[in-house]
């Protein structure tokens, strides 16, 4: 079955993993620039992503059953912790928030496709991914705010231990890469709208046409999860109809692939039929990638790409 939460759902979660601000709110940075806020109101909206995430994760399966799935005893409570965490994370972001003004942006009504506890690690992964990368990719958002900057720097630490100790649960690799791979605030909503079924605010970042990862499948019910060797066809497929620009239909296409730091590498696809196209694995890729679908052959990096480039994406692809 797929699990939806909802902000009231939240509620669910025990008070033993509830531990308010207190009396550190006078510490909290302030907010100085329009930039600011966007940066801030898209990681609190990430952060209520994943705050309904790892709180289904919690009460949608006792300790039995992560011991059954062959996780160790103790997981399930962890889980737990993870979604303490996340809930700090969001109420400090909509303190600052608060604190400089502005409304923030409410949870929305999730559902995720995991239905036992090895597929929630293994999508809890590929969401925590797309926050890490969020957060690096905001940095430099951040450079007339030393103190925001330095708070944001705070959690994404966090964020990486998180995932650290679920990719070792499933039996992977807690540190596959030397690097981890920024995200730009638009690919990074665009990856978090697949598990949002509405929301009752959105944020004002483009919507991009969906690239979806068909083969090889998100292997989100395998312990460990496979690593993707290079020259390994990523088949994906897109609704040509919905590109915000013409497109040749003869006209060549080459996926993006945004991994480590902000390398864009660019691959000619093949096709495989309308709305489907094929591209290999370049060497050295490995971690959590992000593939775009592009006719731009290279020249760009990952600002641009977003910018100006993206017919399509992006496509999380976890390589190792």
């Amino acid at each position: 079955m797929l699990f939806s939460t909802t902000a009231v759902a939240l509620g669910l979660l025990p008070l033993a993993f509830s531990h308010p601000l207190e009396k550190r709110q006078n510490a909290l940075p302030t907010v100085i620039s329009p930039t600011d806020e966007s940066v801030l109101q898209l990681a609190l909206f990430l952060e209520n992503l994943e705050l309904s995430l790892y709180t289904g994760g919690f009460v949608n399966f006792n300790d039995a059953e992560y011991v059954a799935a062959g996780f160790p005893p103790g997981f399930r409570e962890n889980v737990g912790v993870i979604a303490d965490h996340e809930k700090t994370h969001a109420e400090t972001i909509s303190t600052i928030l608060t604190n400089a003004g502005k409304t923030p942006i409410p949870p929305c009504t999730y559902k995720f496709p995991y239905t036992d506890p090895v597929s929630f690690v293994n999508l809890a992964n590929m969401i925590t991914s797309n926050g890490i990368g969020a957060y690096i990719g905001s940095a430099a958002l951040l450079t007339d705010n030393p103190e925001l900057l330095t708070a944001a720097s705070s959690i994404l630490p966090v964020e990486s231990r998180h995932d650290a100790y679920l990719r070792a649960g499933v039996g992977a690799s807690p540190f596959p890469t030397a690097f981890d791979t920024a995200v730009t605030p638009v690919f990074a909503y665009n990856l978090a709208l697949m598990f949002i079924v509405s929301c009752p605010q959105q944020l004002p970042l483009i919507d991009l046409p969906e690239l979806k990862l068909v083969s090889p499948a998100p292997p989100l019910n395998s312990r460990p999860p496979p690593v993707i060797p290079a020259g390994t066809p990523l088949r994906f497929t897109f609704d040509p109809s919905k590109f915000f620009v013409k497109v040749d239909p003869n006209a060549p296409l080459y996926i993006g692939l945004v991994n480590l730091v902000t390398n864009v590498t660019f691959i000619e696809t093949t096709s495989c039929g309308t709305g489907c196209v094929e591209a290999p694995v370049p060497p050295g890729a490995g971690g959590a990638a992000f593939a775009v679908l592009s006719t731009f052959s290279g020249g760009l990096n990952e600002n641009q790409l977003t910018e100006f480039g993206a017919l399509a994406g992006p496509a999380e692809v976890i390589l190792s």
